[in-house]
Order: structure tokens, then sequence, then C-alpha cells
């Protein structure tokens, strides 16, 4: 008999066209959580900045544009990359953390669902396909992933369309320092069985949430800025605590799912992280490789010129790299690659997979 597993077949990701520089965040005012003024010129906090987490600037979308909007573009590439009809595709599957939220306003909007509209803006007239919302945070697009990984290996699919997008500029808090780290983005792609004896797809996968005392290292709170009175909520986080929390965790869960995989971490030959802070992942990935030779040029890195875009970081990086697009890194097929996230929840996961 066959084995059946689930492959990758097509990727699409769409990168806002409005670069918001450091610069910009010069003209803000800072307030730390009880209110007061950062004592520091707003030079030397983007200064810092820059140094810890690795970003330069980040993408906005532009005004006219919503999330869904913009993962329906990413989905269109992806149909496209896998040269498919989409009238095939069996399930939608949107990751994403807020809905849409219209430029100047901050109210989510996810009624209909995000997947139900991008059936809408790609056309869809077959009933049978699926559509429909998945929230775990950060981790979004992977679990996106895990759950087609699912349906398609119990027969209850054979073609998915996994999608992550995000426009977390509009529920930053102007005067949180944090807002930098945000930005938006998109990414999608063709997810399908297959029994091809090449061994493609994926090989393995793990997801671990921690919901007690973690639960609030990412939530949503008023403003900073003491002279905000309304009841505006912004996201906001726990920077150390996410911090500690992740390095604890995710270079295990990142080994564990090696482990059921039956791959040793010598056959890694890359490893698309969640695009959160540059120190952060990088301290990730040096813990889980714990004292053995790590490859050069194993984790690409998209964050200082995207920033953080939630969802769509770890498929957007994907796209980029497959497609060439991104310097000093290449997939050749064969090749075993390792998807990893953490985020709101607090939540992990992992996947691995032959490329």
């Amino acid at each position: 008999m066959e084995k059946l597993r689930t492959r990758i077949s097509g990727t699409g990701s769409y990168i806002p066209t409005l670069k918001i520089k450091n610069e910009e965040f010069n003209k803000h005012q800072f307030y730390n959580a009880d209110g007061s003024k950062f004592a520091n010129p707003n030079s030397e906090i983007i200064e810092k900045f820059k140094a810890i987490t690795g970003i330069e600037e980040r993408r906005y979308a532009s005004k006219d544009l919503n999330t869904s909007d913009i993962a329906a573009i990413a989905a269109k590439l992806a149909i496209e990359d896998a040269g498919i009809d989409p009238e095939t595709i069996d399930q939608i599957i949107f990751a994403h953390n807020f809905g849409d939220v219209s430029h100047g306003s901050n109210q989510t909007d996810a009624v209909p669902s995000l997947g139900n509209r991008v059936k809408h803006h790609l056309g869809i007239k077959n009933p049978y396909c699926i559509a429909y919302d998945l929230f775990f945070g950060c981790p979004g697009w992977i679990q996106g992933l895990i759950t087609a990984d699912a349906l398609i290996k119990s027969g209850q699919a054979k073609r998915c369309l996994v999608i992550g997008a995000e426009t977390l500029s509009r529920v930053v808090d102007p005067s949180d320092r944090d807002a930098m780290i945000f930005s938006d983005g998109a990414g999608a792609a063709i997810v399908e069985a297959t029994t091809a004896d090449d061994g493609e797809g994926v090989l393995a996968s793990a997801a671990l949430s921690h919901s007690l005392e973690e639960l609030d290292f990412l939530f949503m709170g008023k403003s900073f800025d003491p002279k905000n009175k309304s009841n505006v909520k912004y996201i906001k986080m726990l920077g150390r605590k996410i911090y500690e929390y992740t390095l604890t965790y995710v270079p295990q869960a990142m080994l564990d799912c090696l482990t059921k995989a039956n791959i040793p971490i010598e056959d890694v030959k890359k490893v698309f992280i969640h695009q959160a802070n540059e120190k952060m992942d990088e301290a990730i990935i040096k813990r889980m490789y714990k004292g053995k030779v790590m490859p050069k040029d194993i984790m690409p890195m998209s964050i200082h010129w995207l920033g953080n875009s939630s969802v769509a970081t770890v498929i957007t990086l994907f796209d980029l790299v497959r497609k060439g697009k991104l310097d000093q890194h290449k997939l050749n097929k064969g090749d075993i690659i390792l998807f990893a996230s953490v985020g709101a929840g607090m939540n992990i996961n992992a996947v691995v997979y032959r490329y």
C-alpha cells in the first residue's frame, strides 16, 4: 500500500509596499507601563531596540488593503505556483489573530470569517470547499499546516490552502516602544496529498500549550499614554517573560519533533523559525544544537527588513527562500527543514519536513 504524505506544492506571499524605517519612531513619545516617560532619548531607545531585535524597518499595509485582501493576494500566488484549479481545494485554513482591522480603526472584524472572505475573493464556487479561521497566536500558520496534515492523512481532505496573514500595525499602541516590533504581511501555501516515491512531505510535528501562569505573556491592554483615556485596547507583551519561556521550551520542542521523525539534528539543512526577535531566535538555535557544530546559514532571517508579522513570518520566509529571493539561502531537493514558532497562549509548535 502506498504511503500517504502531505507536501507543500505551492507558496505565495505578499510583502506590503509601505516601508517604515526605525527613524520614523523618533517622533513618538514612549511611556512605561506605569505611564511614566522614558528618561532616555528616542535615538538611544531605537538603537538598543535594533541591537536586540535586528529590526531596521518593517512593512505596513496600504490604507486600501485589509488582512483578508493581502491574504487573497498571497493565496492567488500560491495557487498559481502549484498550478492547480482553486475549485479543487477542499479546505481553506486561515491563521490570524485580529481579523480585518480597517485603517484608522482598532476594531477587529472576523464575521464572516476571513477564510470565507478569501474564498469569496478567489471566486471559488465549490460548496464543499470549507473555509474557516484558526487562532493559535504567532504559530498559527504552522498549526494550520499541522491541521492540514492531519486532515489529509485521515482522508478528510486531499488539498488545503493554508494562510497566515496579519495587519498588526493597526492594533499597536504608538506610545509603547514594542510597537516598533510589529508589522503586516501575508503568506499562503497549497498543501496536498502525495504518494510520490521522492519522500517529500511532512515527517513529524509537535505542539505545546502552556496556559496557566504563561497565559498573559501576550495580551490586549490599554495605552501606556496617560493622556489616552479611551477604552481601546492594544497588543501588549511581557518581553522578558516571553524570552525566558521561549528559551526554556522551544529548543526542546524542536528536538522532540526531530526525534519523532527519526531525523538526527546533523541532517537539518534549514530552520524556518518565527521572526520575532533576532537575538532570541539565535539563542533558540544555539540551545537546540547544545554545543554541536551548527551549520553556517542554518537560519534564514527576514526580520531585519520585514519586522514581526506574526502568523505570516514563517510562510513568507519559506516562500522567499524557496523562490531564491533571499541571498545566501537556497533549498535543494531532499533537504530536511524544520519549521518552528512560539506565541500567545503560550503556544509552541514545530514541523519536520523533507523538501
